[in-house]
């Protein structure tokens, strides 16, 4: 037998994903991976259908398409006041996966270690192991996934030399305030480190909480590397674009990292995703009253089933409490959930660093009649009660 890569072995293979596998085996309506099932913007696939036929149909520069990224970098400083060199400190990627993947990569050492706030995204502590980093996780504590200060800093005081946020956050919809972006900066400062974020649901925002970018707070654009996509927020998931944004320094490694992974990303999505990025304010407005409908008309659903849930502040995911179906295993649950009721979530395990098994999460970003059906599933849910 050949021997075989130990890295791989110590992790699996995704939950999330694996859950949509089993929604389409049982026939369930799939709330667990995280896909809009509407169309992007009309004139965003007017574009599209332009470019099938008049190209560009050959590889891009490397790090990005030389409009798409003056593109970018002209929407993310409208949005944040940052202003990045389109030449020098953007890198496009094959979707923000690819994009967190590289940075890591690019910074991280075998041996060294990274702070993650628990709850996490899955995709970051395999991202740690495959550099050959150790993660150390922060606690976000319930109901309002807060940290405490005595815990973020004894991760930089064990050796942290970076911190991996997720900001809106997903699973649990957290919205970091300014006032703990700028206690994050105190504690990074002062032991040198650095942030490496995950902000692909920045503009999937409820009010009153709004979304503050850490690289604009003092002292931190140098020492944050920011990662992104046009998947939410165009509902584009399967076009895979994404994005790197960091000083020229940083970036020279996530490019020579980006090259070796993807060589790059798809020339034709991103001479049509061009368009997206020089949309307006009021697609923006839109958006957010959008998914605040959505939000709204399955947290009523979730309520009137008689659920326990955390409000999400953003992201279009909701967790949800199961301690009441007296299940030992979540993952158990999420199978009768889909077996039973036809109804798919994410099992919560897969999100937090000590396997807790209280907890399901649903996505709703789905259309009318959707979110109509899975509220009338949530009423059959009681049957899943040991």
């Amino acid at each position: 037998m050949i021997s075989l890569s130990k890295k791989s072995s110590v992790f699996e293979d995704s939950v999330i994903r694996r859950m949509t596998r089993i929604c389409n085996e049982y026939g369930a309506l799939n709330l667990s991976q995280g896909f809009p099932d509407f169309d992007p913007p009309h004139e965003l696939l007017a574009k599209l259908e332009e470019t099938a036929f008049k190209g560009p149909h050959q590889y891009a520069i490397t790090w990005g398409a030389d409009n798409f990224r003056k593109a970018l970098s002209k929407k993310v400083e409208h949005f944040s006041g940052l202003s990045y060199d389109p030449q020098n400190e953007i890198t496009v990627t094959c979707g923000s996966t690819e994009a967190m993947l590289a940075s890591v990569l690019a910074t991280l050492n075998d041996g060294d270690k990274v702070a993650i706030f628990s709850p996490f995204y899955e995709n970051y502590g395999a991202d740690a192991i495959l550099c050959g980093a150790t993660p150390i996780y922060i606690p976000l504590h319930e109901p309002s996934f807060n940290f405490n200060d005595e815990e973020l800093e004894q991760a930089f005081k064990d050796g942290a030399k970076a911190l991996i946020l997720c900001n809106p956050s997903n699973p649990c919809g957290k919205v970091f305030t300014k006032e703990e972006l700028l206690r994050i900066s105190t504690i990074v400062k002062k032991y040198d480190a650095f942030v490496i974020t995950d902000e692909v649901y920045e503009h999937i925002v409820y009010a009153p909480y709004e979304h503050c970018y850490l690289a604009s707070l003092p002292g931190m654009r140098e020492r944050t590397v920011i990662c992104n996509s046009l998947s939410k927020t165009y509902s584009i998931t399967g076009w895979r674009l994404g994005y790197v944004l960091a000083p020229a320094e940083v970036a020279d490694r996530v490019r020579k990292v980006h090259d070796f992974l993807t060589v790059g990303a798809a020339a034709p999505l991103q001479e049509a995703a061009v368009t997206a990025l020089n949309f307006g304010d009021e697609y923006y407005a839109a958006l957010q009253k959008h998914y605040t409908a959505m939000r709204d008309r399955f947290l009523n659903g979730l309520s009137d089933a008689g659920l326990k849930f955390f409000t999400p502040q953003g992201t279009y995911f909701v967790m949800v409490d199961i301690s009441q179906f007296g299940y030992e295993s979540d993952y158990d649950f999420c199978i009768d959930l889909a077996q039973k009721v036809k109804l798919g979530a994410v099992p919560g395990s897969s999100f937090f660093k000590d396997g807790c098994s209280r907890y399901i999460r649903f996505h709703f970003a789905k259309k009318d009649d959707v979110l109509k059906e899975a509220c009338e599933k949530l009423k059959q849910i009681k049957i899943l009660k040991k």
